[in-house]
């Protein structure tokens, strides 16, 4: 589904990815680790279309070659067809949760009735059907994180990409939100990409990519 070809990636005197090529296959949850400075969360940037590149890389999303479109069909196609979760949950803390969640689809141009229906029936599904009307400072962080999930699904992104979603979680709070991006996977068909340094997530995926030094050094499927 996702298709990363030649992914350099330099800032500066520093060359952070030096010849990435990786394929998302979809419907699974991948799992990237490796220690910090690896270039973990630059690979999943440049998934997303939050970075760029250097000239001669490619992302394709079935297919279709997504680096070269110009800016504002960039932001269109990664609101529309992108989810992301964050380690902190990034609501806005002057809005409802509901309102939250439906952010994105309102920034694509969605009716806010419909918007805010569909963020209910998200939010109902990850069991904070009573919370939708409370604010980000009235919830617990596994609450937050969970509202978070549901913002990256209000567009039914064809990915959602996580930058350690659960490393401000408490054990508790962690294992939850870990069972939910396979519930999710199993009964809605998502697909995922998460960067992380837990090795329990990680082998739980259905695909673990381990990364050092600005390179990929091994692509597993997991052991069951």
């Amino acid at each position: 589904m996702i298709t990363a070809r030649d992914i350099h990636k330099r800032y500066g005197a520093l060359e952070v990815l030096k010849g990435i090529d990786l394929t998302i296959e979809a419907h699974r949850v991948t799992s990237i680790v490796g220690p910090s400075g690896a270039g973990k969360t630059t690979l999943l940037q440049i998934l997303g279309t939050l970075a760029a590149p250097d000239p001669g890389g490619r992302v394709l999303y079935k297919g279709h070659n997504v680096s070269s479109l110009p800016d504002k069909a960039l932001s269109e196609f990664r609101n529309a067809n992108i989810g992301f979760v964050f380690q902190t949950h990034r609501l806005l803390p002057e809005f409802t949760i509901r309102e939250n969640v439906a952010m994105p689809a309102l920034i694509g141009g969605a009716r806010r009735s419909d918007a805010l229906a569909r963020a209910g029936e998200l939010l109902a599904r990850l069991g904070l059907a009573d919370r939708t009307e409370h604010r980000p400072s009235e919830l617990s962080g596994g609450e937050c994180q969970r509202a978070a999930v549901a913002r990256a699904l209000i567009n039914t992104p064809m990915v959602v990409l996580a930058d350690e979603p659960s490393g401000s979680l408490d054990s508790a709070n962690r294992a939850e939100l870990h069972r939910l991006f396979f519930d999710l996977r199993d009964s809605m068909g998502l697909t995922f990409v998460i960067v992380t340094h837990d090795e329990g997530l990680a082998a739980d995926s259905d695909t673990i990519v381990r990364m050092a030094d600005g390179r990929i050094v091994d692509i597993a499927p997991r052991v069951k």
